[in-house]
Parts: structure tokens; C-alpha cells; sequence
């Protein structure tokens, strides 16, 4: 071995094509493979998202029509029948809060929880969410529970 024959090892050198706009000798002189003139042969050129050569973009030519609420609040709903399901395998007793709801993923940590009238409840549960619906109200204490309201 001596200096005449050393090189990388293999694999640990990645160039690729030829080295640009090193002068005309290099043969990628000159344009540097941008061509001639327009927004793409110039520094800093970058294009917008959406862009369609001048055309109208889509995104723009669409009509828009709606609205959205800022003051909009978003509630996790829940059915009577899950927590009926939930007392039935065993994972509450007498109380559902919102801890017990987070750990069998009915609701994340964020959420706010909506207790809806959907399905039927036959235990007797003391229940403690955001909010009701009437006909969950109405059910859970036919049911001999009691709704509480956070």
C-alpha cells in the first residue's frame, strides 16, 4: 500500500453527477444546467405551493361558501349503552368519572365528555362529565344514578 493507491472505503462516497458551475472547463459551466433567462435560472427562486405558471390556482378558483364558529366547543359523546358495557365486563362499580373513562379510551385526557341518551342503562351509576343530554339525564336517574355535571 502506499499513497498512489489509497481510496475511501467502498460505499462511504456519495457524489453525485458532476460537480456545476465551476467554470467552462468543467463542461457544467456558464448556466450551470439552468438554461436561459426565466425565474428558474435565478438565485433564490422557489416555487409557491399550489402554483400553476401564472394560471389561476385552483385553491382560488373554487367558490367558497360556510362558516366556522371560533367559539365552537368540540364534546367527546359517549352512549349510555358503553358505560352499560363497561359495568357488564366489570371495569366500573357504582362511579363513572372522568379518570375511568380515559383508562378505557373512551375519551383522551383533553377531552371534553358529552354523556349522550343513545342505547339503555340498567345499573345504577353516579356519573361525573362535562355535560348531559335530557334523555341521559332522564335515563340515569330512572335507573336509580345520579348525574352529576362538572
Amino acid at each position: 500500500m502506499n499513497l498512489s493507491n489509497l481510496k475511501p472505503a467502498k460505499g462511504s462516497v456519495h457524489k453525485d453527477g458532476k460537480t456545476i458551475g465551476r467554470g467552462q472547463g468543467s463542461g457544467k459551466g456558464g448556466t450551470a444546467t439552468r438554461g436561459h433567462k426565466g425565474a428558474k435560472s435565478r438565485s433564490g427562486y422557489s416555487k409557491k405551493i399550489g402554483f400553476e405558471g401564472g394560471q389561476m390556482p385552483l385553491q382560488r378558483r373554487v367558490p367558497k361558501f360556510g362558516f366556522t364558529n371560533i367559539n365552537r366547543v368540540e364534546y367527546r359523546g359517549i352512549n349510555l349503552n358503553k358505560l352499560q358495557d363497561l359495568v357488564d365486563e366489570g371495569k366500573v362499580k357504582k362511579e363513572v368519572t372522568l379518570e375511568n373513562l380515559i383508562e378505557n379510551n373512551l375519551a383522551g385526557k383533553n377531552d371534553l365528555v358529552k354523556i349522550l341518551g343513545g342505547g339503555e342503562l340498567k345499573a345504577s351509576l353516579k356519573i361525573t362529565v362535562h355535560k348531559f343530554t335530557a334523555s341521559a339525564k332522564k335515563a340515569i336517574e330512572a335507573a336509580g344514578g345520579e348525574a352529576i355535571t362538572l
